[in-house]
Protein backbone atom coordinates (compact mmCIF):
# COMPACT_ATOMS: atom_id res chain seq x y z
CA UNK A 1 0.00 0.00 0.00
CA UNK A 2 1.20 3.48 -0.87
CA UNK A 3 -0.21 6.95 -0.36
CA UNK A 4 0.66 9.50 -3.04
CA UNK A 5 0.52 13.18 -2.09
CA UNK A 6 -0.15 14.75 -5.47
CA UNK A 7 -0.01 18.44 -6.36
CA UNK A 8 -2.93 19.38 -8.62
CA UNK A 9 -1.39 22.66 -9.77
CA UNK A 10 -2.81 26.20 -9.63
CA UNK A 11 -6.18 25.55 -11.30
CA UNK A 12 -5.86 24.95 -15.02
CA UNK A 13 -6.22 21.15 -15.39
CA UNK A 14 -3.62 21.13 -18.17
CA UNK A 15 -0.96 22.25 -15.68
CA UNK A 16 -0.94 18.98 -13.75
CA UNK A 17 2.20 16.88 -14.30
CA UNK A 18 2.38 13.70 -16.39
CA UNK A 19 3.53 11.76 -13.34
CA UNK A 20 0.46 12.92 -11.43
CA UNK A 21 -1.81 11.76 -14.27
CA UNK A 22 -0.20 8.30 -14.23
CA UNK A 23 -0.78 8.01 -10.50
CA UNK A 24 -4.40 9.15 -10.80
CA UNK A 25 -4.97 6.54 -13.52
CA UNK A 26 -4.20 3.72 -11.10
CA UNK A 27 -5.69 5.18 -7.90
CA UNK A 28 -8.09 3.07 -5.86
CA UNK A 29 -9.09 6.09 -3.76
CA UNK A 30 -8.65 9.84 -4.24
CA UNK A 31 -9.10 12.27 -1.36
CA UNK A 32 -9.32 15.70 -2.94
CA UNK A 33 -9.45 19.35 -1.89
CA UNK A 34 -11.77 22.20 -2.78
CA UNK A 35 -9.00 23.80 -4.87
CA UNK A 36 -8.44 20.68 -6.98
CA UNK A 37 -10.11 21.21 -10.37
CA UNK A 38 -12.85 18.62 -10.98
CA UNK A 39 -11.50 18.13 -14.52
CA UNK A 40 -8.42 16.52 -12.99
CA UNK A 41 -10.58 13.83 -11.40
CA UNK A 42 -11.46 12.61 -14.90
CA UNK A 43 -8.02 10.99 -14.99
CA UNK A 44 -9.29 8.48 -12.42
CA UNK A 45 -10.91 5.21 -13.48
CA UNK A 46 -14.64 4.58 -13.20
CA UNK A 47 -13.99 2.34 -10.19
CA UNK A 48 -11.98 4.89 -8.22
CA UNK A 49 -13.52 5.95 -4.91
CA UNK A 50 -13.65 9.75 -4.64
CA UNK A 51 -13.70 11.42 -1.21
CA UNK A 52 -14.13 15.18 -0.84
CA UNK A 53 -12.31 16.57 2.21
CA UNK A 54 -12.97 20.29 1.74
CA UNK A 55 -10.27 22.74 2.91
CA UNK A 56 -12.05 25.79 1.51
CA UNK A 57 -10.97 28.90 3.42
CA UNK A 58 -13.26 29.36 6.42
CA UNK A 59 -15.31 26.26 5.51
CA UNK A 60 -13.22 23.22 6.38
CA UNK A 61 -15.33 20.14 5.67
CA UNK A 62 -13.00 18.04 7.82
CA UNK A 63 -10.26 18.97 10.28
CA UNK A 64 -6.66 18.17 9.41
CA UNK A 65 -6.58 15.45 12.08
CA UNK A 66 -9.69 13.89 10.55
CA UNK A 67 -8.13 14.00 7.09
CA UNK A 68 -4.92 12.39 8.38
CA UNK A 69 -6.90 9.54 9.92
CA UNK A 70 -9.03 9.11 6.81
CA UNK A 71 -5.92 8.80 4.64
CA UNK A 72 -4.52 6.16 7.01
CA UNK A 73 -7.81 4.23 7.09
CA UNK A 74 -8.08 4.17 3.29
CA UNK A 75 -4.41 3.18 2.91
CA UNK A 76 -4.96 0.14 5.12
CA UNK A 77 -7.76 -1.04 2.83
CA UNK A 78 -6.34 -0.13 -0.60
CA UNK A 79 -3.14 -0.47 -2.62
CA UNK A 80 -2.97 3.02 -4.15
CA UNK A 81 -4.38 6.04 -2.32
CA UNK A 82 -4.05 9.56 -3.71
CA UNK A 83 -4.23 12.67 -1.58
CA UNK A 84 -4.87 15.33 -4.25
CA UNK A 85 -4.02 18.83 -3.12
CA UNK A 86 -4.32 22.19 -4.87
CA UNK A 87 -0.99 23.72 -5.97
CA UNK A 88 1.96 21.89 -4.43
CA UNK A 89 1.57 19.61 -1.38
CA UNK A 90 4.32 21.39 0.56
CA UNK A 91 3.50 25.06 -0.12
CA UNK A 92 0.96 25.78 2.63
CA UNK A 93 -0.67 22.48 1.74
CA UNK A 94 -0.03 20.81 5.11
CA UNK A 95 1.59 17.94 3.28
CA UNK A 96 4.25 17.76 5.97
CA UNK A 97 1.63 17.04 8.62
CA UNK A 98 0.16 14.27 6.49
CA UNK A 99 3.46 12.48 5.87
CA UNK A 100 4.31 12.68 9.57
CA UNK A 101 1.00 10.91 10.31
CA UNK A 102 1.69 8.32 7.59
CA UNK A 103 5.22 7.71 8.87
CA UNK A 104 3.93 7.16 12.40
CA UNK A 105 1.40 4.67 10.99
CA UNK A 106 4.17 2.85 9.04
CA UNK A 107 2.50 3.54 5.70
CA UNK A 108 4.57 4.09 2.56
CA UNK A 109 4.19 7.42 0.81
CA UNK A 110 5.46 9.28 -2.22
CA UNK A 111 5.29 12.98 -3.05
CA UNK A 112 4.34 14.15 -6.55
CA UNK A 113 5.16 17.88 -6.79
CA UNK A 114 2.69 20.31 -8.29
CA UNK A 115 2.93 23.78 -9.80
CA UNK A 116 2.41 26.12 -6.87
CA UNK A 117 0.00 28.99 -7.48
CA UNK A 118 2.55 31.33 -5.86
CA UNK A 119 4.70 31.12 -8.99
CA UNK A 120 2.47 29.46 -11.57
CA UNK A 121 -0.31 32.05 -11.44
CA UNK A 122 1.87 35.16 -11.93
CA UNK A 123 4.00 33.33 -14.51
CA UNK A 124 0.98 32.30 -16.58
CA UNK A 125 0.11 36.00 -16.91
CA UNK A 126 3.61 37.04 -17.88
CA UNK A 127 4.25 38.64 -14.48
CA UNK A 128 7.84 37.77 -13.50
CA UNK A 129 8.30 37.45 -9.74
CA UNK A 130 12.02 38.13 -10.30
CA UNK A 131 13.56 40.41 -12.91
CA UNK A 132 17.21 41.38 -13.36
CA UNK A 133 17.89 44.83 -11.96
CA UNK A 134 14.48 45.03 -10.32
CA UNK A 135 13.77 41.98 -8.17
CA UNK A 136 16.41 39.47 -7.15
CA UNK A 137 14.35 37.70 -4.49
CA UNK A 138 10.80 36.78 -3.56
CA UNK A 139 9.05 35.55 -0.42
CA UNK A 140 5.89 33.46 -0.32
CA UNK A 141 3.77 34.14 2.76
CA UNK A 142 0.58 32.76 4.21
CA UNK A 143 -1.98 35.48 4.73
CA UNK A 144 -3.98 33.37 7.15
CA UNK A 145 -2.33 31.83 10.19
CA UNK A 146 -4.05 29.43 12.55
CA UNK A 147 -5.82 31.74 15.05
CA UNK A 148 -5.15 29.20 17.82
CA UNK A 149 -1.38 29.71 17.57
CA UNK A 150 0.13 31.10 20.76
CA UNK A 151 2.69 33.09 18.76
CA UNK A 152 2.43 34.37 15.20
CA UNK A 153 5.23 33.33 12.84
CA UNK A 154 4.51 35.91 10.13
CA UNK A 155 6.43 39.06 11.09
CA UNK A 156 5.90 41.05 7.84
CA UNK A 157 9.32 42.74 7.92
CA UNK A 158 10.47 40.75 4.89
CA UNK A 159 13.37 42.12 2.86
CA UNK A 160 12.64 40.24 -0.39
CA UNK A 161 11.95 42.48 -3.41
CA UNK A 162 8.69 40.69 -4.22
CA UNK A 163 6.13 39.43 -1.73
CA UNK A 164 3.52 36.86 -2.71
CA UNK A 165 0.68 36.31 -0.25
CA UNK A 166 -1.48 33.21 -0.46
CA UNK A 167 -4.82 32.87 1.35
CA UNK A 168 -4.65 36.50 2.38
CA UNK A 169 -7.82 38.14 1.08
CA UNK A 170 -9.81 37.61 4.27
CA UNK A 171 -7.11 39.46 6.24
CA UNK A 172 -6.02 41.84 3.49
CA UNK A 173 -6.57 45.06 5.43
CA UNK A 174 -4.74 43.81 8.50
CA UNK A 175 -1.89 42.32 6.47
CA UNK A 176 -1.27 45.34 4.25
CA UNK A 177 -1.36 47.61 7.30
CA UNK A 178 1.41 45.53 8.84
CA UNK A 179 3.48 45.57 5.63
CA UNK A 180 3.19 49.38 5.40
CA UNK A 181 5.17 49.61 8.63
CA UNK A 182 8.16 48.49 6.56
CA UNK A 183 7.31 49.46 2.97
CA UNK A 184 6.16 52.53 1.10
CA UNK A 185 2.32 52.70 1.01
CA UNK A 186 2.63 53.50 -2.72
CA UNK A 187 4.24 50.10 -3.40
CA UNK A 188 2.37 48.52 -6.33
CA UNK A 189 0.18 45.49 -5.68
CA UNK A 190 -1.99 43.25 -7.79
CA UNK A 191 -4.55 40.68 -6.77
CA UNK A 192 -5.09 37.76 -9.12
CA UNK A 193 -8.46 36.04 -8.78
CA UNK A 194 -8.94 32.44 -9.94
CA UNK A 195 -5.51 32.33 -11.53
CA UNK A 196 -5.03 30.19 -14.69
CA UNK A 197 -8.80 29.61 -14.99
CA UNK A 198 -11.18 31.12 -17.56
CA UNK A 199 -12.65 33.41 -14.86
CA UNK A 200 -9.22 34.85 -14.04
CA UNK A 201 -9.26 38.52 -13.08
CA UNK A 202 -6.52 41.00 -12.18
CA UNK A 203 -7.00 43.94 -9.84
CA UNK A 204 -4.29 46.59 -9.49
CA UNK A 205 -3.66 48.89 -6.57
CA UNK A 206 -1.10 49.88 -3.97
CA UNK A 207 -0.46 48.81 -0.41
CA UNK A 208 -2.55 51.71 0.85
CA UNK A 209 -5.64 51.06 -1.27
CA UNK A 210 -5.75 47.40 -2.41
CA UNK A 211 -7.78 46.46 0.68
CA UNK A 212 -10.55 48.80 -0.52
CA UNK A 213 -10.95 46.90 -3.79
CA UNK A 214 -13.56 44.20 -4.24
CA UNK A 215 -11.55 40.97 -4.54
CA UNK A 216 -13.09 37.52 -4.80
CA UNK A 217 -11.46 34.36 -3.45
CA UNK A 218 -9.50 32.33 -4.24
CA UNK A 219 -6.94 35.01 -5.01
CA UNK A 220 -3.33 35.81 -4.30
CA UNK A 221 -1.46 39.09 -3.90
CA UNK A 222 1.78 40.10 -5.60
CA UNK A 223 3.55 43.05 -4.00
CA UNK A 224 6.54 44.86 -5.44
CA UNK A 225 7.94 46.75 -8.43
CA UNK A 226 7.45 43.71 -10.67
CA UNK A 227 3.76 44.66 -10.70
CA UNK A 228 4.55 47.93 -12.49
CA UNK A 229 6.82 46.02 -14.88
CA UNK A 230 3.93 43.70 -15.67
CA UNK A 231 1.57 46.64 -16.23
CA UNK A 232 4.02 48.16 -18.69
CA UNK A 233 4.38 44.87 -20.57
CA UNK A 234 0.62 44.27 -20.51
CA UNK A 235 -0.30 47.71 -21.84
CA UNK A 236 2.38 47.76 -24.54
CA UNK A 237 1.33 44.30 -25.72
CA UNK A 238 -2.36 45.14 -26.03
CA UNK A 239 -1.71 48.54 -27.61
CA UNK A 240 -0.03 46.93 -30.63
Amino acid sequence: MTVYLVGAGPGDPDLITLKAVKILNKADVILYDYLSNDEILKHASDNTKLIYVGKKSGEHYKSQDEINQLIIDEARKNENVVRLKGGDPFVFGRGGEEIIALNEANINFEIIPGVTSAIGVPTSLGLPVTHRGLSTSFTVITGHEDPKKEEKQVKWDYTADTLIILMGIGNIKKNTSQIMKYRDPKTPVCAIEKGTLPEENIIFGTLENIANKKIKTPALLVIGEVVNLYKDIYHSYYEK
